[in-house]
């Protein structure tokens, strides 16, 4: 406890403090007085030191560069270097402790508020001092800490400093930071999870498309295109047939092909027509060669022979004389196909109109040239196959739209036969136009026997697969075909039986000759057509029990084969 009377301005033994410098808010530090038991030991010290305006005391003061040193004190009178000074102020006692002390770790604002505030009261005239108390245990002070160079102090040099509760900016910055990181990633799984996606729709695309481009070329197991026609040709099946017959101006020559579009199958084919086929007169019934109806009967009634000995339906035909095929290819531009033979010159030592070889460019004259030319000692096939092979040219290099196909038949400026008309003959050429530019076009020739009739073979692989000779029921109200072949071994037979039918009121079909045969057979195919076949039997003279349900011939209703057992008389 410190024992130290306050100051007293009224006492007269009291003995006023010695001021012994200030601080460092500008107070003034006290001398402490001693405590009247202590007077024995302070007498035995020097009574009072001379004042001296050059002596230096230490332990008081602020020393800016940290050092603690008492400023000059013009009043001190003695100095007590090893006595401990205590701070007197305000009326209570602070304790003992070094005089001059930093208090920079203990500046409290709140407390730094409250020493500024409080008056300062000067103390009054010097007194005899008073003994000193006991000297307390000297307290701990901390390690002056620097302030600023300004002067100033930090809040962050104070260590009752609040920690940023979790309402600070920078918790709330990083819950933003975390939730954003958070929403990254799932954006980022989102963002991966529709690459998936749309990697996998486009594998189902590339795989849709590679199976597409198969199946349009024909090549994917199952969908080809003749395995298509292989399993379409027992059905029904849309086909579009023309005739075309070729005139040569310059030797009376002619030459026919039927030009088969079928739509069912997507194919095209160039059916060649011997001159040596026989076909009946539809009027008398007597049979002839084919050359000889168009020269003597015309193109229409032809048209209708052949219908009858094939069983199609020939929509029209296109006479096509030497000049319009020469003007045709000029008007496509020339034509590039594989030649068979050389064809020369007509003058000698002049160079051949076309040359043997593959991709031979041809024109317009070359064109008619080689389509017809026979070289002395050839069939007459080889003449057709290269007149087939001009007509196939020429489709390549006419338009498949069927306006542009129209225009060129247009510019020829030729006169058709009716039914056929411009807009007709356009369309069909830019049908077979589509299938021989992508080459799904051939062209093949009728197997003719040497009498002209139509052999197995032929009605078979042409007949009945290329020009649909048994699909095509008869018109309502037509007459039944009767296919007749005549296995006696006399041809007499044949034109007997030729007059019966025709007579019975039947369309005579001429089925050629068959190795002999012992007994007469008449085969239909259609159970509806029975009754019809009962009747000709009985018109040839034939017993009913020869009528039995068969394979009738592609282009007949009811075929009959004459034996041995048949009487022309």
């Amino acid at each position: 406890m410190n024992d130290q009377q306050p100051y007293d301005p009224y006492d007269p033994y009291y003995q006023q403090p010695q001021i012994v410098g200030y601080d460092e808010y500008g107070q003034p530090v006290y001398q402490q007085q001693q405590q009247h038991q202590q007077e024995p030991q302070q007498q035995q010290q020097p009574q009072a030191q001379q004042y001296d305006p050059y002596t230096q005391q230490q332990g008081y003061g602020y020393d800016p560069y940290g050092q603690q040193q008492a400023p000059y004190d013009p009043y001190a009178q003695q100095q007590q270097p090893q006595q401990q000074q205590q701070q007197q102020g305000y009326g209570y006692d602070t304790g003992q402790q070094q005089a001059a002390v930093d208090t920079t770790q203990w500046n409290i604002p709140q407390q730094q508020q409250q020493q500024q505030s409080a008056p300062v009261e000067e103390p009054a005239a010097a007194a005899a001092p008073a003994a000193p108390p006991a000297p307390a245990p000297e307290r701990a002070v901390p390690g002056q800490r620097r302030s600023a160079p300004d002067g100033e102090y930090k809040t962050e040099q104070f260590s009752f400093i609040e920690e940023p509760d979790a309402d600070s900016e920078d918790v709330i910055d990083w819950l933003k930071f975390t939730e954003s990181r958070s929403e990254r990633r799932e954006e980022a799984r989102r963002r991966g999870r529709s690459r998936v996606v749309a990697l996998v729709v486009v594998m189902a695309l590339v795989v849709a498309g590679g199976v597409g481009y198969l199946w349009y070329a024909g090549k994917l197991p199952g969908f080809s295109a003749d395995e298509e026609k292989q399993n379409t040709a027992t059905g029904p099946q849309k086909r579009d047939v023309i005739m075309v017959n070729l005139h040569n101006t310059k030797n009376k020559d002619t030459s026919t092909a039927l030009l088969v579009n079928n739509a069912t199958t997507k194919q095209g084919t160039t059916v060649l027509l011997p001159n040596s086929l026989g076909v009946a007169d539809g009027e008398t019934g007597t049979t002839g060669t084919l050359a000889k109806s168009i020269a003597d009967s015309g193109s229409q009634s032809t048209r209708e022979s052949v219908d009858t000995l094939l069983g199609t339906k020939i929509s029209g035909t296109w006479r096509l004389d030497t000049p319009y095929l020469e003007n045709l290819v000029e008007l496509v531009g020339n034509i590039d196909i594989t030649t068979n033979a050389e064809v020369p010159a007509a003058k000698k030592g002049e160079d051949p109109l076309v040359t043997k070889g593959e991709e031979q460019s041809l024109n317009g004259q070359a064109a008619v040239a080689y389509a017809t030319y026979l070289g002395e000692g050839e069939p007459e096939v080889k003449q057709l196959e290269r007149f087939g092979a001009v007509i196939q040219g020429v489709l390549r290099k006419i338009s498949e739209d069927p306006k542009g196909a129209t225009i060129t038949v247009e510019t020829l400026a030729q006169i058709l036969e009716p039914p056929m008309t411009e807009q007709d003959l356009g369309a069909a050429l830019a049908n077979l136009a589509a299938h021989a530019k992508v080459g799904d076009y051939k062209t093949t020739v009728l197997p003719v026997a040497e009498d002209g009739s139509l052999g197995e073979k032929a009605t078979e692989t042409v007949v009945k697969d290329i020009l649909g000779g048994t699909v095509s029921a008869p018109e309502q109200g037509a007459a039944l075909r009767v296919g007749v072949k005549n296995a006696t071994g006399d041809k007499a037979d044949r034109d007997a039986a030729r007059v019966s039918v025709i007579n019975g009121g039947y369309t005579f079909v001429d089925g050629g000759t068959a190795d002999l045969a012992a007994s007469s057979q008449v085969t239909y195919g259609d159970a509806k057509n029975k009754a019809q076949a009962e009747e000709v039997a009985k018109t040839l003279g034939l017993p009913v029990s020869a009528v039995k349900k068969g394979k009738a011939a592609p282009n007949a209703d009811v075929s009959v084969t004459l034996g041995g057992d048949y009487e022309s008389g």
